[in-house]
């Protein structure tokens, strides 16, 4: 009897893996079941069994991605991209389209719509009675939703970096600041009748913590409220500048804020969708270097206005703020910010509209001790560095030449050493002097060069 063994003819490198494993298969089907609850939550049956509905949701939901990502915890630590240009869903197919439709519609529902989420928003009260003390609205779900998002999705992607401790432990601080921080603390806040304040945000990105009109409100709840106001004003011009300046933008973009945790967790299979172009760079730094001077000004004329008791600005005051709240705020970091994921990469707002973000990158490009060191005489120029750089950064072009790589845009995220092959690239903290080293020294196989 001859043991014979099924060949694949095919030679192709490009073709598709078809295959899924079991826990990936029911990781599906528990997905699956949690959007038919979404949308028999939408059309009004959850209202008379909220608990039930919001259980099976968020169990099914949180089960279910969690089955699917439970590959990446077995077999050998390693990144794994295999066939990632050849999804639908990762190489802007239908599937990513169809995502980023979804996406875009839920915001702008949210946003302006949110009446058509009634149904929705009520499997949420019950819960929200217990954390705030109040009905659910629809930026309780909204928050609910993010916080869980990260929450799962940060399971996969502790799974998928595992033999990594800083993105281990990296994850973990988005994961307990976004739970914490940026969702019970503000809910149970609101429950003991105190203002709902954000304390992993603040000005530039949280600008209303800075306008007049919010200081007095904050000043007049007392002394937590004075204190807000002291730790709103602390985190600006104190924290930031010393923490930026030990180490980069990274201790804030990738380790604490809400919008950086949904960008590396749930935006994670996206990161290689970012552009890489020169002029996607020119586009950049014009536009959320102008945020940023926009945010300033205004600011600093709310404050003038308000000093002169409207004599600059008048009535026209409260209308300039909010439209800054609309376009950037609501459209650009919402809409378009979190909506584009699949299309664009998971740091649009960060890359071209945060102004936090254009703050912190100007304190770590002219006054900060981080960089990312390149040995380039072991570069391959194998490209995945840049590849899998979420904000568009060219990392291979600085390999090459042995050069640091101290851009304002980077965050600090560390996949592009990950995905080295080589261990070309190392992120530190040294010395300020001789970071940015313009005339690199590339150490070849037969040769030494220096760039004079």
């Amino acid at each position: 009897m001859n043991n014979q063994t099924a060949i694949n003819p095919s030679l192709s490198i490009t073709e598709e893996s078809k295959e899924q494993t079991t826990s990936q298969k029911i990781g599906g089907i528990c997905v699956a079941i949690a959007i038919l609850a979404l949308i028999a939550a939408m059309s009004g049956a959850g209202k008379a069994y909220p608990e039930l509905f919001l259980t099976l949701i968020v169990a099914m939901f949180t089960f279910g991605a969690v089955s699917y990502a439970w590959p990446y915890f077995q077999g050998t630590a390693g990144v794994r991209n295999n066939n990632i240009m050849f999804k639908s869903m990762t190489s802007k197919g239908t599937l990513a389209w169809i995502t980023a439709i979804v996406l875009t519609g839920f915001y702008i529902i949210i946003y302006w719509f949110a009446w058509a989420f009634d149904g929705l928003i009520r499997i949420f009260d019950p819960l929200s009675q217990l954390i705030s003390g109040k009905p659910a609205t629809q930026w309780f779900m909204y928050g609910a939703f993010y916080t869980l998002a990260v929450l799962i999705m940060g399971i996969r992607f502790i799974g998928r970096y595992r033999y990594s401790r800083y993105h281990v432990i990296r994850t973990f601080s988005v994961m307990f600041f976004q739970l914490g921080f940026g969702f019970l603390i503000p809910m149970v806040l609101k429950k003991l009748n105190e203002p709902e304040f954000y304390f992993s945000y603040f000005w530039p990105l949280k600008y209303n913590y800075l306008f007049p009109s919010d200081v007095s409100e904050l000043a007049k709840a007392g002394h937590l409220g004075v204190f807000m106001v002291f730790w709103g004003a602390m985190m600006t011009f104190i924290a930031t500048p010393i923490l930026s300046y030990k180490y980069g933008k990274r201790w804030y973009c990738s380790w604490v804020c809400g919008c950086g945790g949904l960008a590396e967790t749930a935006g994670d299979p996206y990161r290689h969708l970012s552009n890489k172009s020169l002029k996607a760079w020119k586009i950049e730094r014009w536009m959320v270097h102008s945020v940023l001077v926009f945010i300033t000004l205004t600011t600093a004329l709310l404050w003038l206005n308000s000093y002169y008791k409207g004599g600059i600005l008048g009535y026209v005051s409260g209308s300039f703020a909010q439209w800054y709240g609309f376009f950037i705020g609501a459209i650009f970091s919402g809409v378009i910010g979190v909506g584009f994921y699949p299309l664009m990469g998971p740091r649009v707002w960060c890359r071209f509209g945060c102004p936090m973000a254009a703050l912190l990158g100007l304190f770590q490009r002219f006054k900060s001790r981080f960089r990312i060191t390149t040995n380039g005489g072991q570069c391959i120029s194998c490209g995945n560095c840049s590849t899998y750089c979420e904000m568009g950064i060219d990392v291979r072009w600085y390999a090459q030449r042995g050069q640091n790589i101290v851009r304002s845009s980077c965050v600090g995220c560390g996949i592009c050493a990950s995905v080295c092959p080589r261990g070309v690239l190392k992120l530190e903290n040294g010395k300020e002097e001789g970071r940015i080293n313009d005339k690199p020294i590339t150490i070849g196989n037969n040769n030494v060069t220096v760039n004079l």
